[in-house]
């Protein structure tokens, strides 16, 4: 089905069916799972008992989410969603689109998180993780560059000065809310949020391309000086084999997905623009290793290279998201990737939109988890094949 009608087709339905959704942390973000997921990080073996029943659920009756969480509106998703209404903008011309694309810039603004004098994002409930319970409101650098991207996409079609003064707010929390660790000369690891959590490799790359990009904007040399340590730190821990861990502080070794597209998401952004060569010899290997080792035997996206736990799906909306959008930035310089990215689309667009227009969740171990997330992948899709209309839109000239 051409893309356009794919994407005619979502914006409809996403008009009908609103802006908050059902999330992947559901089953754990309620008292109970938050509880159940503490034991499991503090006791294995008591807390696989105490979390076997919402991994039951996730596996077989995703529909149960509703009972354990209510709808809810993430900052990631509007962003997702403000850039795909831009990207559409600019292939239709239609002035709707813009619209929409302006008003999740005015949600994001309502949204940010408060308490902090600068503009940042994060989760709209409590997440528990290792070190505890992270209160929702508190940034996050995985979060807040979607948002500065989607203010700075919106700018070039529609400038403002407002919205640049919120790019230049966004720019100085991720440079100074946030605590850079220092590993060595030149190396360094930036925070997971204000408070810690270093050591994650995403996250430094997410950090190092929004102060290149705001360095390019503004000028400010302080923002490329922490760039280049932070893109240190990322190129040094990609292994010899081209992956990258997704942390590298002995407890999360695990490679997937959608983790390694957004390191190399980022590599790539950096290299257009500032011509890193090491970005380029780091994307050669490690789109190497992504095409050999994250796609399965049919050539289609896999969760993981090497997985963290059982995984109780063969495949995911967001992990073929993250590849078209790899697939965008990277397009025509790899081949094996080209391809790989072709088939994703053939299979998002022959095989997970629904009749009403959302895209499927995930492909479970038996059946599918049609359960709208927005944050989830329904807002990535729906980004990643805009910009792929948009690629094509421009490499036909039109």
């Amino acid at each position: 089905m051409p893309l356009r009608v794919v994407l005619d087709r979502f914006v409809v339905w996403l008009d009908a069916y609103g802006e908050t959704s059902q999330d992947h942390q559901d089953f754990y973000a309620s008292r109970v799972g938050r509880a159940a997921k503490n034991l499991y990080y503090r006791s294995p073996l008591l807390g696989k008992a105490a979390v076997l029943p919402m991994v039951v659920c996730e596996a077989f009756f995703p529909w149960t989410r509703r009972f354990y969480f209510p709808r809810m509106r993430l900052p990631i998703s509007d962003a997702h969603f403000a850039m795909g209404y831009a990207a559409l903008h600019h292939v239709t011309g239609e002035r709707r689109h813009l619209d929409r694309a302006l008003h999740f810039l005015e949600v994001l603004e309502q949204t940010r998180c408060p308490g902090y004098e600068r503009h940042g994002w994060g989760y709209p409930f409590d997440w528990q993780t290792r070190g505890g319970i992270l209160a929702q409101g508190t940034p996050l650098i995985t979060t807040t560059p979607y948002c500065y991207e989607a203010f700075a996409d919106v700018h070039r079609l529609s400038p403002e000065p407002g919205r640049r003064e919120i790019m230049r707010s966004i720019a100085d929390h991720v440079l100074l809310d946030y605590r850079d660790v220092e590993l060595g000369p030149g190396v360094a690891t930036c925070t997971y949020t204000p408070t810690g959590g270093e050591r994650v490799v995403n996250a430094s790359a997410y950090r190092a391309f929004t102060l290149f990009s705001a360095w390019r904007e503004f000028r400010d040399e302080r923002y490329r000086a922490t760039a280049e340590r932070n893109l240190n730190f990322v190129l040094q821990c990609q292994l010899p084999d081209g992956s990258w861990p997704y942390a590298v502080d002995g407890a999360r070794p695990f490679v997937d997905h959608f983790h390694t597209c957004f390191v190399m998401k980022s590599l790539a952004k950096i290299e257009a623009l500032t011509g890193h060569a090491g970005c380029r010899e780091a994307l050669d290997r490690g789109v190497a290793y992504y095409t050999q080792h994250l796609f399965d035997e049919a050539g289609l996206p896999r969760p993981f290279a090497r997985a963290p736990r059982l995984t109780v799906y063969r495949r995911e909306l967001y992990d073929c998201a993250e590849c078209i959008n790899l697939g965008v930035l990277l397009r025509g310089r790899y081949p094996s990737l080209d391809a790989a990215v072709d088939r994703t689309v053939t299979e998002i667009t022959r095989h997970w939109q629904l009749p009403d227009g959302h895209f499927r969740s995930r492909k479970l171990l038996l059946g599918w988890d049609n359960v709208p997330m927005h944050r989830w992948g329904q807002s990535e899709m729906f980004r990643a094949l805009c910009l792929r209309l948009q690629a094509e839109h421009v490499s036909a000239g039109a």
